[in-house]
């Protein structure tokens, strides 16, 4: 008399597991790459003794093998479990952490990052999507990515403080009177957190991640056709290149620890809290922003937030800390967090706005990818060199005019979008 009670139970706390195991791996995975520059950047460079152009040229390699892996991960999910996907993508990326705490040269780190790109996107990318689209079902498509994307800020926030705490064990608050021995020893430690911690993914999805309901499918229609009824599509390229600036934007948040020891005075810890303690609003962006989409459009969404990427930074640019409020800049930094995590909510939802057919949508999803993270290649030698010809504040300031540019030419870029609406025939792609 109580099976029925207890099947419905334990449908739903399958569902929850699965969802929790989707949010943390989807996370970990780029936490070797990404968070271990984001949150420590300024240990990271001094540990390793790169300049930032060397480090922007690192990731220009990651950003030349992930843009290249989009379409053809795409074409994998589709013939493979992403429960196997996932785990081979998180236990190779654990794999080359090992490496990476050895403190290799500049051309054998560029080497890892360009391996971190084939098993970051090739094997993990698409596979992670088709299984949240899974989850969602039929009707909690938007409340699925809804999830993960907030919950994946979690993680980010949570994870990075942890480590953050583990850094501080080695790095005291004068980190000037810190030998780069010390600095290394403990940096290695939040390489190896970073590396356990996507290994542990892994055999959490291979756990609790389950089966595909239904054999993958092989998409019978031919790939090559598909791409190029998407190229037709002036929506696809708009969408695109709302995607290239709003990457940017998210791209930018790497190089606040660094503004906050070269401009701001603070010691390499407390630059690291400040991207941590920032990286809170992640989950709250992103949530809110799919909430005033739903309730408006996602496009007025990303177009206030763009206005509000370029305000934030254009005042960042302009500010002074020596004749300029604290509280002002601190202000605008978490402005700018906040609206560059809004946009990462919403701006996959201009896919159903701009009325994407069904059979359409994996293959503009690989095209849109493939433009759209671009700035994985060209965002971080761009960087280093504005940050380096100009040491200190105006190198900060110049990036940050850099930026407010950027956010300028998203504005435009949603309004073109938002005029080919308007267009009777926008959804035949032929």
């Amino acid at each position: 008399m109580d099976a029925v009670p207890l099947r419905i139970q334990s449908v739903a706390m399958s569902r929850i597991t699965s969802i929790l195991v989707l949010i943390i791996a989807g996370e970990m995975i780029f936490g070797l790459p990404f968070h271990t520059a984001r949150f420590f950047r300024p240990t990271f460079l001094d540990a390793f003794g790169y300049s930032n152009t060397q480090l922007g040229d690192i990731f220009a390699v990651y950003g030349v093998t992930a843009m290249l892996a989009y379409f053809p991960g795409g074409v994998l999910a589709d013939r493979f479990p992403a429960r196997v996907l996932m785990t081979l993508s998180l236990f190779a990326t654990a794999a080359g952490g090992l490496y990476m705490a050895t403190f290799p040269g500049p051309f054998q780190m560029a080497l890892i990052y360009g391996y971190w790109g084939v098993t970051t996107v090739f094997l993990f990318w698409a596979a992670m999507l088709s299984a949240t689209r899974e989850w969602g079902g039929e009707r909690s498509q938007g409340r699925a990515f809804g999830i993960l994307d907030g919950g994946r800020g979690l993680v980010a926030a949570g994870f990075a403080m942890f480590a953050v705490a583990v850094l501080s064990l080695y790095i005291p608050a004068d980190a000037a009177v810190v030998t780069n021995a010390v600095r290394q020893q403990g940096f290695r430690t939040v390489i190896l957190l970073y590396s356990a911690a996507a290994a542990l993914a892994g055999v959490l999805v291979w756990f609790f991640l389950p089966h595909p309901t239904a054999p993958v499918a092989v998409n019978k229609r031919r790939p090559l056709a598909g791409m190029a009824a998407v190229l037709r599509r002036p929506v696809a390229w708009a969408l695109a290149a709302v995607i290239v600036c709003a990457y940017c934007g998210f791209k930018a948040l790497d190089n606040f620890p660094l503004y906050g020891v070269q401009v701001l005075g603070m010691n390499e810890v407390e630059a690291a809290g400040l991207t941590a303690y920032a990286s809170w609003l992640r989950p709250l962006g992103a949530v809110a922003g799919g909430i005033v989409a739903d309730r408006f459009s996602a496009s007025k969404v990303i177009g206030a937030m763009f206005m509000i990427m370029a305000l934030a930074y254009g005042c960042l640019g302009l500010a002074v800390p020596v004749s300029t409020e604290l509280n002002f800049i601190y202000a605008n930094i978490l402005l700018s967090f906040f609206a560059v995590f809004a946009l990462r909510g919403v701006y996959f939802a201009l896919l159903q706005e701009t009325r994407t057919p069904k059979y359409l949508t994996g293959t503009t999803i690989g095209m849109v990818s493939f433009i759209g993270y671009t700035p994985d290649v060209f965002f971080g030698p761009i960087t280093g060199r504005i940050l380096d010809n100009a040491p200190g504040l105006e190198g900060h300031q110049n990036f940050f005019i850099f930026l407010a540019g950027i956010a300028v030419l998203g504005l435009l870029c949603v309004l073109s979008l938002i005029w080919m609406n308007r267009e009777p025939n926008i959804d035949d792609p032929h």
